[in-house]
């Protein structure tokens, strides 16, 4: 999958969720449509997201790769392309995701390694 044909409408932020570009790499439309139809919500699911990416046990950075290849595994189109470009953002590097990719290939098959893979080679051209 291509930016170009990457179709979730979330590379447009709409004010307020800088921090949830910063935890995942860019705003799905769903977070900011969410903003709008369940205020409440909206603000638990930021809230836990800040949770769940600050730097811990583990840091964002290490976080980000068990999400990428989680994210592969479960073949999720919108979950792999926003992780891809948060861990670039981070400055995770294609070995270190190959790494990740490589885990997930032995947790989930070939299948996952191969398309997370094909989304590596886009975001880390």
């Amino acid at each position: 999958m291509t930016e170009k044909n990457h179709t979730c409408g979330c590379h447009h932020e709409t004010g307020g969720m800088k921090e949830l570009e910063k935890n995942i790499g860019h705003v799905p439309v769903f977070f900011r449509d969410l903003a709008e139809s369940d205020p409440a919500m909206h603000e638990a699911v930021l809230k836990l997201d800040n949770y769940i990416w600050s730097d811990g046990a583990l840091s964002r950075k290490q976080k980000k790769l068990m999400a990428i290849a989680i994210a592969a595994a479960m073949r999720d189109d919108h979950a792999l392309h926003a992780q891809m470009q948060g861990a670039k953002k981070l400055g995770v590097t294609m070995e270190e995701v190959d790494e990740a990719l490589r885990v997930a290939f032995m947790l989930a098959g070939m299948p996952s390694y191969v398309y997370g893979k094909t989304e590596a080679a886009e975001i880390f051209k």
